[in-house]
């Protein structure tokens, strides 16, 4: 693995921006379509295209990678079929997925078709490796919050090929798997429709400030380790950004990558990529200086000095030229918007250009360098004959309907609660439990008598859930608390990543909390292959998708506080109540724990108004999930009266529910 080439990754969402991928010296390009990419407002490609974009990047000898990094609903899976089809077909090098159900599909049906693993599946230590090679997926692209000695030790003696994404955004939530977006506006992030909520500004007390807006990620620094390593393949952010962008960062890293004497320069050109402040993040180390107190992209050039009737003046020791694209940020209301620099005039770096008046200006209110175009990249491609790959529907519906799964018997009603602190035990009736999901960490693991009278007398209806996180200098300690717990007699495990199973012995049982996400029919079948016992649906799915599913023998959470963001990044919140608010007056909450930081909404997610439809619909199975709330007896009595009445807990919210997921 470590002789091998380190590939270069550069995105592409438009044409040009994919030929300045390939003028600056990719050896792949990772681009999407037009659906089922997690980037729904970059350009992307037609399918009538992409025959075109594989002939003009195999004569430069470059790799095209499609992403189909999106999660799916149930309805989208005939359309999915022939897309993959079509995919296969044309010949793409590699898709990159996250779905675990298009991940199925596609090993199962289009065998042809190289699999990666999207960053957003979370894979974060050689567990997680491991499972993804053998299951078949040749490259899995690494979690963005490790840091340089964590991927040494995954890339050591690595199962399959590694990929690390090496410059551009950052999302603030675990990688990106966010719900802050689908909360606020059901415009879901894993869906590609993400509202940045990380961008906005937040009140902290009186103190309007960015809590969550990180600077983008610039790994020069590190490239000598990271190939060191064997990282197969170093990746490039940004299928939202301009052909100048995409040549600029291409052609610095390929002359850091091919002359590491000339880092320095490479660095200086870097320096007109137009994004935000840079940060080597946990790669190197320096996450206190990460956030950033600017959302813009661009390079800073000063302040408006003067409004005159057609035209604006400031100063700038940054030489600018005729066709810059520059942005402008009222300094009250944080708006902006665009134009382009004709007709320039300088003096002594004291520069007045043309300005059409239709927008609000006035002193004070920033100027952006944010493009330069030195080159041009055509944006037309040839005409290549397109295949016309569609299934039958007669196979389509022959693969639909090998994703049913026999119910099981007896189909009754059993309800699943979900507990983070020990206090709530003497609360719970188990006798009306079918399980009872003890959601620990480390610390809280250690610590806890498991000879205690209530999990002994209870054992068999005691789970113990696994974290979403488990850093790779945790795992052997992970190993011996579960082998302390199946000592014990506990047997039952909720994984938050499939991996974890792994982790666990043979004779245990596993299941899955919402975290591995299903949206589909054919996740849930892949599941039951992996001798999944139970599994809970995403806590942002609604009411459509949910009825849309032929296996409903899922885990409906009915209440839950979700973790809007989930992150191994701090939350500088300087109130004791750890609360701050959006700009719509809405309050949210930091908890810590055990190195993550969780944000939460100030009220649950309560469907107990829609038990009888979901019941009516064919689900039987119901979680209460007790997490980030006090042991309070008054509560958990309050929850079972409401949910045996079908009245909601007040306040609270339905999140997708009724509105829907984008």
């Amino acid at each position: 693995m470590h002789k091998n080439k380190t590939e270069l990754l550069v995105p592409a969402g438009s044409v040009d921006s994919f030929r300045a991928a390939l003028r600056g010296g990719a050896d792949a390009v990772y681009l999407g379509l037009k659906r089922f990419n997690a980037r729904v407002r970059a350009n992307n490609f037609s399918e009538e295209q992409l025959p075109a974009i594989l002939q003009e990047a195999r004569k430069h000898g470059a790799k095209v990678y499609i992403t189909l990094n999106t999660v799916v609903k149930n309805a989208e899976l005939p359309s999915l079929l022939d897309f993959m089809a079509y995919l296969e077909r044309v010949g793409v090098d590699a898709i990159i997925v996250q779905d675990w159900g298009v991940f199925a599909l596609a090993r199962q049906h289009f065998p042809r078709l190289t699999i990666h693993a999207s960053t957003q599946m979370g894979t974060h230590n050689s567990v997680g490796v491991d499972y993804a090679a053998q299951l078949g997926i040749k490259r899995v692209v690494l979690a963005r919050e490790l840091t340089l000695p964590e991927v040494e030790a995954v890339a050591d003696k690595p199962a399959c090929e590694l990929e690390i994404f090496i410059h551009g955004a950052l999302c603030y939530s675990f990688s990106g798997q966010c719900f802050f977006s689908s909360y606020i506006g059901g415009r879901g992030a894993n869906r590609g429709m993400c509202s940045q909520p990380c961008r906005m500004v937040y009140q902290d007390r009186q103190e309007k400030k960015y809590l969550f807006n990180l600077k983008d990620n610039q790994q020069l620094a590190t490239l000598g380790q990271l190939r060191e390593y064997g990282i197969h393949s170093l990746k490039v952010e940004g299928r939202m950004k301009s052909a100048d962008y995409v040549y600029q960062v291409a052609s610095a890293y390929r002359l850091a990558l091919d002359h590491p004497e000339k880092t320095n320069d490479a660095e200086a050109m870097l320096q007109m990529d137009f994004g935000r402040e840079k940060t080597g993040y946990f790669l190197a180390q320096n996450v206190s200086g990460a956030i950033a107190d600017n959302s813009n992209t661009g390079i800073l050039l000063g302040p408006i000095t003067r409004v005159g009737k057609n035209e604006i003046t400031f100063y700038s020791s940054r030489e600018l030229k005729n066709n810059d694209r520059l942005r402008i940020r009222h300094a009250k209301t944080n708006q902006t918007f665009n134009l382009k620099v004709e007709d320039l005039w300088e003096e002594k770096r004291r520069y007045t250009i043309p300005f059409d008046g239709k927008q609000a200006v006035a002193a004070g209110d920033e100027l952006y360098l944010i493009g330069r175009r030195e080159q041009s990249f055509p944006s037309r491609l040839p005409k290549v004959a397109a295949p016309q790959v569609r299934l039958s529907l007669q196979q389509k519906n022959k693969y639909l309907q090998q994703l049913a799964i026999p119910a099981r018997t007896p189909d009754r009603e059993s309800l699943f609660i979900r507990v983070d602190d020990s206090g709530w035990f003497p609360f719970i009736r188990a006798e009306e439990v079918e399980c009872i999901l003890l959601s620990l960490g480390r610390h809280q693991l250690e610590a806890l008598n498991l000879d205690q009278k209530f999990i002994q007398k209870n054992r068999a209806k005691i789970a113990i859930e696994l974290p979403k996180f488990i850093a790779q200098g945790h795992l052997e300690e992970w190993k011996k608390l579960i082998a302390k717990a199946e000592e014990k007699g506990i047997r039952h495990f909720f994984v938050s990543h499939l991996s974890q199973k792994l982790l666990l012995s043979p004779s245990s049982t596993v299941s899955c909390n919402e975290q591995v996400y299903v949206y589909n029919d054919a996740a849930s079948k892949f599941l039951k292959s992996q001798h999944i016992n139970h599994f809970c649906y995403s806590l942002e799915n609604d009411s459509d998708n949910l009825q849309k599913l032929q296996n409903k023998q899922g885990i409906v959470l009915l209440h839950s506080i979700p973790e809007l963001f989930y992150s191994r990044m701090p939350v500088k919140v300087e109130n004791k109540e750890n609360t701050f608010k959006d700009e719509f007056n809405k309050t949210y909450l930091k908890e810590s724990k055990e190195g993550i930081t969780m944000v939460l909404p100030d009220q649950p997610v309560n469907l107990f108004p829609y038990k009888k439809q979901l019941l009516g619909a064919g689900f039987r199975r119901f979680m209460f999930d007790l997490k980030h709330q006090e042991p309070n007896p008054r509560l958990i009595k309050k929850l079972f009266l409401n949910y045996r009445s079908g009245q909601a807990i007040q306040p609270s919210t339905v999140f997708n529910f009724k509105k829907g997921l984008q």
